[in-house]
């Protein structure tokens, strides 16, 4: 009799980068983003059905494998509930490539980047909210303050860096106003959006997955580590690739096709994504031990 699947567990070793890597490019998959509810529905359905040895008779290994990759993609893992798409970590890819392609094409003008940096910070709120952990429950005037501090952090420091940059430093130098806005905005958006896991802690389980009580360091522990993962998710796309479109608005052709630029920059930021979006996820365990002095 062949061996069944634990489908709470992930297929990949989880104690090595690449185990974690390979386990996101898999469930970050942009293709499940347009997948019908329905199907969606069947697949929880399945998983919750094999996991109780209750499946059809006639289910294949692949059918369960096919099943868990579309519930791990669009249901929350704490709570179980069928996530909004937008905030999926595998629209993180069509998403972002848009909003970051956008930032860094429309930088020139203080309203462009004001407006980007809203968009920006609205998609990032809704990521943030979407994958909280879901036993930390979090009240409608904090969600609006970490919305509203995030936000207007992204905006000064974009338009103060834009500011200082136009004085100081030439036009290429100003193509890194959106990282810098960004990565501020996430110093201050994650930390808020998560600020009840930090009032009370989260929950620490022992090996055998029993309750032992509550830590507001490893809370800190994990949302620092998320606010690294989101920063180094986007700095390749952000930081190189004006370094590439640089070069290339120096050539005839290229200052021939103006209107192309921005969707140009949008295909080059999905390429980076594709990549860093599973990079970033796996750069650290979901479970991490903390020692108990």
């Amino acid at each position: 009799m062949p061996e069944r699947l634990n489908v709470d567990q992930p297929l990949w070793d989880q104690g090595s980068f690449i185990g974690r890597f390979k386990h996101f490019l898999w469930v970050t998959d942009p293709r499940t983003c347009v997948v019908s509810e329905d199907e969606l529905d069947q697949a929880k359905t399945l998983v919750e059905q094999y996991r109780v040895g209750k499946e059809p008779p006639g289910t294949t290994l692949e059918q369960v494998i096919y099943a868990k990759k579309l519930y791990e993609s669009a249901f929350h893992p704490d709570s179980g509930e069928k996530q909004n798409v937008f905030g999926r970590m595998s629209f993180q890819v069509p998403g972002g490539m848009a909003v970051t392609g956008a930032m860094l094409q429309f930088y020139r003008t203080a309203p462009a980047v004001v407006f980007w940096q809203w968009v920006n910070q609205s998609f990032n709120a809704l990521v943030n909210f979407t994958n909280r952990n879901a036993k930390s429950p979090i009240s409608t005037t904090q969600l609006g303050v970490a919305y509203v501090s995030a936000t207007a952090s992204a905006m000064i420091t974009a338009l103060g860096c834009k500011s200082y940059w136009q004085k100081n430093a030439g036009p290429f130098i100003q193509r890194y106003v959106p990282f810098a806005a960004v990565a501020a905005a996430n110093c201050v958006n994650i930390p808020l959006m998560r600020q009840t896991e930090l009032l009370y802690g989260i929950d620490l389980a022992d090996v055998n997955g029993n309750q032992v009580g509550q830590s507001r360091l490893a809370a800190v522990k994990g949302i620092s580590q998320v606010i690294i993962s989101r920063i180094v998710m986007c700095a390749p796309g952000m930081l190189i690739l004006p370094v590439i479109m640089e070069r290339l608005e120096k050539y005839p052709w290229m200052q021939k096709i103006q209107p192309l630029h921005a969707p140009i920059q949008v295909m080059f930021v999905g390429c980076f994504l594709i990549f860093m979006v599973p990079i970033a996820c796996g750069l650290f365990p979901q479970r991490c031990s903390l020692k108990t002095s």
